[in-house]
């Protein structure tokens, strides 16, 4: 029987990524037993105090074990955290040495969610693939720059360390360890049974483009913006750097600095943000909004729709407009 040790963090965190890993795993367990078999998990809630309130207390998780109780575990769950990441890594740094002493043991560890920052703080992920709430993306990326961070992943996995993408794809990540350490076919069973839809690869049909503003280079901020206020236009780093009377090189090491994208990439971003928003919304055809964001090469456009969205426009709008939904 594989003991699993689903982490109560102290502090803000998303309640449903504690719960959702507890009910896949008892799901399997109860569905065994009613096959006459023994079950496979013994799953505990491990925390650092006797009970962690939530959501202003409205909620109250009570632990069955305390951190300093459990000396050898098979597998371990770190529920998404929330608030100010820096502050919620530090109030649950306990957990850090104890989860790198696990893992040398033998232990596997899977993140959930923004989880991902707690388990980077162990120093385990330093050249290892890791993904977590594409929201959440470029603060990781800046907090742990040696880490290989695939925000369109729903699922990492490598080593003995997993980790999932944003939100309720953790219950992706459950299925997929339930059918490492027991099956597809229970896995198959319970993705049914739980109406969880099996084989999700990418979150990037999910994301947002926001840009990340977050610094105080005042030039590229500049930059950023005229980049979104004129989608429709062609604009090129050259134009930029000779507007912001920045060299092109400086530029673009500066822009990569601040906004983690390259000047091309942060255009393409904005520009595809632009198509799909108009395709949620309008009655436009692919081509019109096409040509509304800059693009006459509809080849090129669809490339890179899909490229940054996982989907091609027309599945994209298919997917998210109401209107042509339910035609």
């Amino acid at each position: 029987m594989k003991h699993v040790s689903i982490l109560v963090p102290q502090g803000p965190c998303i309640l449903s990524s504690i719960i959702g890993a507890y009910k896949v795993f008892t799901t399997v367990n109860h569905t065994l037993v009613n096959r006459g078999k023994k079950p496979a998990f013994n799953i505990q809630l491990v925390g650092l105090s006797t009970e962690t309130p939530l959501y202003d207390g409205l909620f109250v998780v009570r632990p069955e074990v305390l951190l300093n109780q459990v000396h050898k575990t098979d597998l371990i769950i770190i529920p998404a955290i929330q608030g100010e990441i820096p502050t919620s890594i530090k109030m649950n740094y306990a957990y850090v040495p104890w989860i790198t002493e696990q893992y040398k043991m033998g232990a596997e560890v899977a993140s959930l969610c923004t989880g991902a920052f707690l388990l980077a703080s162990t120093g385990l992920l330093k050249g290892k693939k890791v993904s977590t709430h594409w929201i959440a993306a470029d603060a990781f990326r800046q907090a742990f720059p040696d880490v290989k961070l695939q925000p369109e992943k729903i699922i990492t996995d490598e080593l003995g360390m997993y980790s999932s993408g944003g939100a309720y794809s953790f219950l992706n990540l459950m299925i997929y360890l339930v059918e490492k350490f027991c099956g597809r076919e229970m896995a198959v069973y319970c993705s049914k049974l739980l109406e969880i839809e099996i084989e999700r690869k990418s979150q990037s049909p999910f994301a947002i483009f926001v840009g990340q503003k977050e610094h105080e280079d005042e030039s590229i901020k500049k930059a950023q913006l005229f980049m979104e206020n004129n989608v429709s236009n062609k604009v090129s780093v050259d134009q930029l750097s000779e507007m912001f009377a920045i060299s092109r090189r400086n530029f673009e090491r500066r822009f990569k600095k601040a906004t983690s994208n390259t000047p091309v990439e942060y255009l393409q971003r904005v520009k595809i943000e632009a198509a799909k928003k108009s395709l949620e919304s309008s009655r436009e055809n692919i081509n019109e909004v096409m040509y509304a964001i800059g693009y006459s090469d509809s080849k090129a456009f669809r490339t890179m729709f899909k490229k940054i969205t996982g989907l091609s426009p027309i599945s994209y709008r298919n997917k998210y407009n109401r209107e042509m939904a339910v035609r």
